[in-house]
């Protein structure tokens, strides 16, 4: 009986050290987890609108990603902060870069913005990326200035992707509070 024991609240050590949750939060998520899943081991993205595109992810996974979203500690040091605020921008940063090759191209902004925009009937696949070149169009005169016309915009790097966004308190706006997490409805501070 020990030994069955000793797996959860060892995984669930290692989670609080690589997270900063608590062994509590960490029970609370996995039972959200597993009422999620129907008390499966992988959470499945259904959103299937690219072809092939389903993804699981474990208990792991889902706290790794949950991680991201804590409020800073109280007394958090500025060096901290600075960390907390490049780890967000970071995670941020890989949702948009999605061949993972460290730009965000316009085609893929293009895909994030249409995703985003797609919920309004009232405006088209061309509103949509009428809008999306146009906001890769400023990021581009922002980041590389004035271009010339045979130049070609690659796209947006992650050093310029932290310097759009240098004035965005993302540290202490990209947070949800993970107190008293109820199982069934996620609601925090009840």
């Amino acid at each position: 009986m020990g030994a069955s024991q000793s797996g959860p609240v060892h995984m669930f050590q290692d989670l609080a050290d690589k997270t900063g949750f608590s062994i509590e939060q960490i029970n609370n998520l996995r039972n959200r987890f597993m009422y999620l899943t129907q008390d499966e081991d992988t959470l499945r993205n259904l959103g299937e609108k690219e072809k092939g595109c389903l993804q699981e992810i474990g208990f792991e996974e889902f706290v790794m990603v949950l991680s991201f979203f804590r409020p800073p500690k109280p007394r958090t040091s500025d060096e901290e902060m600075k960390n907390i605020k490049k780890e967000k921008l970071r995670f941020l940063f890989n949702m948009h870069d999605t061949d993972n090759d460290g730009v965000i191209t316009l085609d893929e902004y293009r895909r994030v913005v249409e995703e985003l925009l797609s919920s309004y009937e009232t405006i088209g696949a061309e509103t949509a990326k009428a809008i999306s070149d146009a906001a890769m169009l400023e990021v581009a005169s922002v980041t590389v200035g004035q271009m010339g016309p045979d130049e070609f915009y690659e796209g947006i790097t992650f050093e310029q992707f932290m310097q759009i966004l240098k004035n965005v308190e993302i540290e202490t706006k990209m947070n949800i509070h993970f107190w008293n997490l109820d199982k069934r409805t996620m609601q925090c501070g009840k």
